[in-house]
């Protein structure tokens, strides 16, 4: 838990964009999770750096939740401070072919923006939920296009708030579904991607055409964190959980998506110890029946309950 003294320096940074005992149920697109000791929302990059400070210096762990896709919170909670960049919003146009990108932004506002203006190489984005820090520190992607085959650099806070620096390809390291060369506790801040000019109505027509496919093909009408499980190499997690006859299984509220196995939906009232369970059971069954462990994409964090 925060302390009094801990608790009285937040307010005095962040004044009402600090929430304790938030549930962040409410701030995740799964809508499952206990509540933050602290739920913060940065209003630029000094703030964010003199936050990080503060934690570091009192000890306090900190989490980066973005929008929250790709992270299950546990019933139990999350210690420390919970981060929310959604105020890191701009988007600005660079020479060259670029476009920096703040954390915050969301893949909708990036898609219209990129639309409007006639720029394509991001259409790939409208099939991956989330903002754009989240997408960096994931390496999102789908198919054979991922956020490294964009990236030029990202802008990155360290864990204790001392520097803002940027980091290249060369010092990320990007990886399938992450980022080796990110320090733990690091913040994205912004992103700078390569895009390149072209007719609004193609860039709008390929958008839609992945807007489509993704609507055929996920389940959006549902709460739900996004992909669950890595692909395994050279074959595809939800292929595997649905061999293994699990597509549509429930526990409690949670259930594994009937149109996507590699989703786990929220079916109402799920805990994430439901979400956990069905975790462990598609890891199990596909262990005994195909000799493949599936990993986790999907961040796990807090406490149980």
């Amino acid at each position: 838990m925060i302390g009094d003294a801990d608790r009285r320096a937040l307010e005095a940074l962040l004044g009402d964009r600090v929430a304790f005992g938030a549930p962040l149920a409410r701030h995740t697109p799964l809508r499952i999770g206990g509540a933050a000791d602290a739920l913060v929302q940065v209003a630029d990059r000094d703030e964010l750096l003199r936050l990080l400070r503060l934690c570091a210096a009192a000890g306090l762990a900190h989490h980066v939740l973005g929008a929250g896709f790709n992270t299950l919170v546990l019933d139990g909670g999350v210690s420390g401070v919970v981060i929310q960049l959604t105020r890191l919003r701009a988007i600005e146009e660079k020479p060259a072919g670029a476009l920096r990108v703040e954390a915050g932004v969301s893949h909708a506002t990036l898609t219209a923006y990129c639309i409007r203006r006639g720029l394509s190489g991001l259409e790939f984005g409208v099939g991956i939920p989330g903002s754009v820090g989240g997408w960096t520190a994931m390496n999102a992607g789908i198919g054979s296009r991922e956020m490294k085959d964009v990236l030029i650099e990202a802008e990155v806070a360290s864990a204790d708030g001392t520097t803002l620096e940027t980091l290249g390809p060369g010092d990320l390291l990007p990886r399938y579904r992450g980022l080796a060369g990110l320090a733990p506790g690091a913040v994205i801040v912004s992103s700078l991607l390569r895009v390149t000019s072209a007719d609004p109505a193609s860039v709008r027509t390929e958008v839609e055409r992945l807007r489509a496919r993704r609507a055929a093909t996920q389940p959006l009408d549902l709460p739900s964190c996004g992909s669950v499980f890595e692909n395994p190499p050279g074959d595809f997690a939800g292929r595997l959980i649905e061999a293994a006859g699990l597509k549509g299984l429930r526990i409690g509220g949670a259930e594994i998506s009937a149109l996507h196995a590699n989703f786990i939906v929220n079916r109402g009232g799920a805990r994430a110890a439901d979400v956990l369970a069905l975790v462990e059971r598609a890891q199990s069954t596909v262990r005994e029946r195909f000799g493949v462990d599936l990993v986790p994409e999907v961040r796990i964090v807090g406490r149980a309950a």
